[in-house]
């Protein structure tokens, strides 16, 4: 299963108010659960049934997938006019493109919808994350190169 199909199935429990799923194949289980504080848990468990390696092909370059939006939520503190940007999944969490590159976004830069934002590797595959929301950042929550998890707090953003 693709991390594509993975957040489809998530965006599909939202909007039909499922709040677990369990697929079980032969070459893989997946279970998502959503409680009550809307953090949904991915599992993936392979199981001992060998694959070919025809089934999966295998490559040493490193994938870009296409841009994934972040999720966006209120801030609930003294600055309500905040809007958090969160993240889609579950990765490591990067602010340039590649070692050598600028940062996409640093405080004070102003972004709109559809900028990209950072980068979070997922399984090998680099998901180029953008915003959905117009404003200016106001904080980066995580740090280059660190693990995050599906709906970690990533950047404090200023709508416009």
């Amino acid at each position: 299963m693709e991390i594509k199909e993975i957040q489809a199935l998530i965006k599909l429990m939202a909007a039909n108010g499922v709040n677990e799923v369990e697929i079980n194949r032969k070459d893989f289980k997946i279970h998502i659960t959503k409680n009550a504080t809307q953090v949904v848990n991915t599992n993936f468990v392979p199981t001992t049934t060998p694959v070919s390696n025809s089934a999966i092909p295998m490559s040493p370059e490193i994938q870009m997938m296409s841009p994934v939006k972040a999720s966006v939520a209120s801030v609930e503190t003294e600055s309500s006019h905040l809007i958090t940007i969160k993240s889609p999944m579950v990765g490591t969490f990067y602010r340039t493109p590649n070692p050598d590159a600028p940062s996409f976004v640093n405080v004070g830069d102003v972004i709109n919808i559809g900028k990209a934002i950072c980068v979070i590797e997922a399984m090998k595959l680099f998901n180029e994350i953008e915003s959905e929301v117009n404003g200016k950042i106001v904080k980066v929550l995580v740090e280059n190169s660190s693990p995050i998890e599906y709906d970690q707090p990533l950047f404090l953003v200023e709508p416009a």
